[in-house]
């Protein structure tokens, strides 16, 4: 979001993704995302999914 200037709310009418769904995909408050919703991320802000998910090794995160 920060890359394009897009805020949560952009995110909610480009993709008709819910805004609770979106808070907390950027929150980080999700343990796992539906393939629709991924699907429908990349597909209307034209990036794959490596681009939205970053892989973080539980040790690492307890750093």
């Amino acid at each position: 979001m920060k890359e394009r200037g897009l805020e949560q709310k952009d995110i909610v009418e480009i993709t008709g993704i819910s805004r609770n769904a979106v808070k907390a995909l950027a929150l980080d408050a999700n343990n796992r995302i539906d393939f629709p919703t991924l699907d429908k991320l990349c597909r209307k802000l034209g990036v794959t999914p490596g681009e939205l998910i970053e892989y973080i090794d539980e040790e690492d995160r307890a750093e």
